[in-house]
């Protein structure tokens, strides 16, 4: 039994780290596309991803979770909002990586895991440990700091952070797993998605089969490329604690901080620095509190 128990844990944590290492590593796909609108390109990735999930979901067989939503139609709400902050949150996130913000879209990230505990203190009535109440003040100081010494507000992190933030809230109110849950969100926004590229097409800005064979296929391919690592973090999720999945999630943006400075040669100035610093000190203490949580769980 136990072998079986590390094995599993083995296994989740590859899946795991192949997901934040992908999520980490978008940057080197959306960078080539940046000669389109990040609505055009979304607008592909929600109608591809659709296509891809319902091949996954053919090949399983497996529809019967349908019934429960053709019985009760109104179960569907809580999916419509989940899927408009996921496809906020993608589009914010394509048009910073193509507008130069790779270094602020990974401060979102970064800020994410803090912006979760404070959404569950204010909706699900979650309290907040000494060390969790030091991490969000520390995060809010390199915030603060940022806005001060770069004289604006950093929008597009706290934008990030906030819709994923809103999305993971929503998802664990949803009553469906992770693959036919995001199957449902993209296929709630893929009618919408159809329409928005008719009318770029019917206005002859339209993209698709006008600007080579290559990039049509990375549009095709943003679909694949963005639910694979969706998939592998359900796989992971259900075999790891949520302290290991909370240690492994800083890969993606600590991958694409070092994309947008080494490679994108993006601004990383002192005060940028100093923020940083101040919102990693706040993980760190954040870290240190849950792995001590844990442990005192196993022990008791």
């Amino acid at each position: 039994m136990r072998s079986q128990s590390n094995q599993e844990q083995a296994s989740g944590v590859f899946y795991a780290i192949g997901a934040y290492l992908c999520w980490g590593l978008f940057p080197l796909y959306w960078k080539p596309l940046e000669s389109i609108e990040p609505l055009q390109i979304i607008c592909h990735r929600v109608l591809w991803s659709a296509l891809f999930l319902l091949l996954v979901l053919s090949v399983r067989r497996h529809w019967s979770w349908l019934a429960a939503f053709r019985a009760a139609p109104g179960k569907l709400g809580i999916f419509c909002l989940s899927s408009t902050m996921l496809t906020a949150n993608w589009l914010m996130y394509i048009w910073a990586v193509n507008a130069g913000h790779i270094v602020e879209s990974s401060l979102g990230y970064f800020i994410n895991p803090l912006v979760n505990v404070l959404l569950g203190r204010l909706f699900l009535g979650e309290q907040l440990g000494k060390m969790q109440k030091v991490a969000v003040l520390l995060a809010a100081c390199g915030v603060m700091w940022m806005t001060l010494q770069l004289g604006a507000f950093p929008w597009i992190s706290l934008g990030l952070a906030l819709s994923f933030g809103v999305y993971g809230l929503l998802r664990k109110q949803a009553p469906l797993p992770s693959l036919e849950g995001l199957t449902l969100e993209t296929l709630l926004m893929a009618p919408l998605a159809l329409i928005v590229l008719a009318v770029f097409e019917f206005r002859g800005t339209g993209c698709f089969g006008h600007i080579g064979w290559k990039l049509d296929t990375m549009l095709m391919g943003a679909g694949v490329i963005t639910t694979v690592p969706l998939l592998l973090f359900a796989h992971g999720a259900r075999r790891l604690k949520l302290a290991t999945i909370g240690l492994i999630q800083y890969i993606s943006p600590t991958l694409q901080l070092l994309l947008g400075v080494l490679l994108y040669h993006e601004a990383f100035d002192s005060a940028r620095a100093v923020g940083f610093a101040l919102i990693w000190a706040g993980l760190l203490v954040y870290t240190a509190g849950s792995v001590r949580s844990l442990l005192r769980a196993r022990l008791a």
